[in-house]
């Protein structure tokens, strides 16, 4: 069994097995690694991200199916653990989903989730989206499980359609969506706990991801708080980008008004301590051994 099979044999284990999977987000190879050495099972590709980093642009559309699965290629290669990767709306009608989903199945990630969002699509806690009707969802999520030739490839249906059309409309939709075929569903940005609440009570025996997208419209739950309630995922989909781009923020006016980055070292990793994580000395034994006479 090669690796994307037992890391998606795993993920499909850690569905079925007691207890939530908490997944930080990831926006590069480098944070993906992060995310897998601080002792995480399972990470995620946030869309919200990737085009932050990749395009220096907001997450409205602007990046593209192939820019994504380029993205989740990277990520997926560099980690031994699960990722879940955001995959929009699919990129197009059902037609264009199935071959979405073949590309993200052969980026070697263990599932992805496909929003109702029409194109072009925004971050689910901006204001101004608009969704497709129920049944052309439908349709996508069927093309979506017809066009995988892995069954441990996981199908996450999201609805946005609560900051649309209500919570009783959204959950309706959720029903529809599982019962289309997905194998988790993802209500985006429920407002309140009592929210969170209704969703996992009235769709109990579902499999629930929660996002609690920091700084977003939904209430922070803790991933205890969300086992509680029922649900199966949580994903942390912005902290480490956030973070990282406040640190590097800071740095770089620093360098402006000093001239010099010297005073502030101590807030950095050192140079060992980073050519140490990312693999210098294991690289350094291999050119020995492949070294030529």
């Amino acid at each position: 069994m090669g690796k994307t099979e037992s890391v998606r044999k795993r993920f499909a284990t850690m569905l079925e097995d007691e207890g939530i999977i908490v997944a930080p987000g990831c926006y590069d190879a480098l944070s993906a690694r992060i995310i897998e050495a601080t002792g995480h099972e399972c990470a995620y590709m946030t869309g919200f991200g990737t085009s932050a980093s990749l395009l220096g642009l907001p997450d409205m559309g602007f990046i593209t199916m192939s820019e994504m699965i380029d993205n989740a290629r990277r990520i997926a290669g560099a980690v031994n653990i699960p990722v879940i990767a955001d995959a929009d709306t699919g990129y197009g009608n059902a037609l264009n989903v199935c071959r979405t989903v073949r590309e993200y199945e052969q980026s070697g990630v263990a599932a992805i989730h496909i929003e109702d969002q029409t194109f072009p699509k925004r971050c689910g806690h901006l204001e101004g989206k608009e969704v497709v009707s129920s049944s052309e969802m439908v349709q996508k999520i069927r093309a979506a499980c017809d066009a995988r030739t892995d069954p441990n490839f996981k199908i996450i249906a999201r609805t946005d359609a609560r900051a649309v059309m209500g919570l009783e409309e959204s959950i309706r939709r959720a029903r529809e969506y599982y019962d289309a075929g997905a194998d988790v569903i993802f209500v985006e940005s429920p407002y309140s706990a009592d929210e969170f609440k209704q969703i996992s009570e009235e769709l109990k025996g579902i499999p629930l991801l929660a996002n609690m997208a920091e700084g977003g419209k939904s209430p922070m739950l803790s991933a205890d708080e969300l086992e509680r309630l029922g649900y199966k995922i949580v994903i942390f989909p912005v902290g480490l980008l956030f973070s990282a781009t406040k640190a590097m923020y800071s740095l770089a006016e620093e360098i402006r008004v000093k001239k010099t980055d010297r005073d502030v070292q101590d807030q950095m990793w050192s140079f060992k301590q980073f050519t140490d994580f990312i693999g210098v000395s294991k690289c350094n034994e291999l050119s020995q051994k492949y070294k030529t006479n």
